[in-house]
């Protein structure tokens, strides 16, 4: 099984940019489609970006389209999430997911079976 470790997590102020990072090991990331995903205190785990085994679909949560670019490198073993016009409500724990098949439905956390500890994102206003 893949075993995913997320870094790039930091304090910036509104406007700044972060880049996200989930490492992968254990197995080639060519066979799961990846999400990411963020937990604010008090609220509920939400849906941010995935991108699919082909890397064709990236589909991404309204508040971030735009402002938030999935990607991953295969040769790297890596996922990242570029985040560029930081909000203080995009303040959370970012999580990074995977399965070994797209997702039916990308926004519902059930559908990925291994997941990252998480880093923290913070944005001061």
């Amino acid at each position: 099984q893949v075993q995913l470790v997320e870094s790039g997590g930091g304090l910036v102020q509104t406007g700044g940019s972060l880049r996200l990072s989930c490492a992968a090991s254990g197995r080639s990331i060519r066979m799961y489609a990846m999400g990411w995903f963020r937990q604010a205190p008090g609220k509920e785990r939400e849906f941010v970006a995935g991108i699919s085994l082909s890397s064709i679909s990236t589909p991404y949560a309204d508040s971030v389209k735009g402002r938030f670019t999935i990607s991953r490198d295969n040769a790297k073993n890596t996922v990242y999430l570029q985040m560029n016009s930081l909000k203080p409500e995009d303040t959370a724990v970012y999580y990074c997911a995977a399965n070994t098949r797209n997702p039916v439905e990308w926004g519902r956390s059930t559908e990925y079976a291994y997941w990252g500890q998480g880093t923290q994102v913070t944005v001061s206003s």
